[in-house]
């Protein structure tokens, strides 16, 4: 497996290599402390999506592009909520509502709508990875709002969309985001287990 991704880089700049890297490090860094409930998740995956568009935009996927713009600024949003000096009470790990689920779902579709639509206006000839792409687009958006509210569905979605992206990323030639949502996967999994403890024990 390890020769396999280094043979994906064997034409790659130093610059692409680096970034990937720091996309690597940071992009775990923010699950695991998302997987805390700890504030700096934020920071650090805003630095992971935006260096994630930019590496993006250079290899021409301009879907994923737009979309990780979309996750930086849902990434503002969510550190606005978990920091919020409102009256509202301290953000709490809790389910989805009824109402959630439905706005949750509408998110899904609009941001697969939206997905689409960005492969048109750069004319791009759709192909079965940029329909996985478009799916997976609808679970991560949703996600990162459902993550930003602290609901522990955030998790099952993450979980999801990761396991269906990591081969699509070995596929494009990105061995090590493949890698890193590999790692995703996991932590992701444990991040579930950990939140619904918590949410368990609060109800006890």
């Amino acid at each position: 497996m390890l020769e396999f991704l280094l043979s994906q880089y064997k034409d790659a700049s130093t610059t692409q290599m680096v970034l990937e890297f720091l996309v690597f490090v940071f992009g775990i860094a923010s699950v695991f402390l998302a997987r805390k409930e700890n504030i700096l998740v934020y920071p650090t995956g805003l630095i992971a999506t935006v260096i994630t568009t930019y590496l993006l935009y250079q290899a021409g996927y301009f879907a994923d592009m737009t979309m990780n713009a979309y996750y930086s600024i849902m990434s503002l949003y969510g550190w606005y909520k978990w920091t919020s000096k409102s009256k509202e009470p301290k953000l709490q790990i809790t389910r989805t509502n009824t109402k959630e689920k439905i706005i949750g779902v509408g998110l899904f579709f609009l941001t697969m709508l939206i997905t689409f639509l960005v492969y048109k206006f750069f004319d791009y000839t759709l192909e079965i990875p940029n329909y996985i792409d478009i799916f997976t687009s609808g679970l991560f958006f949703t996600a990162m709002w459902y993550m930003a509210l602290k609901k522990l569905e955030n998790w099952t979605l993450w979980i999801i969309g990761d396991i269906i992206v990591v081969p699509l990323f070995a596929y494009r030639g990105l061995g090590m985001l493949s890698l890193q949502y590999l790692i995703f996967t996991i932590i992701a999994i444990y991040g579930y287990l950990e939140w619904k403890r918590i949410l368990q024990e609060k109800k006890a």
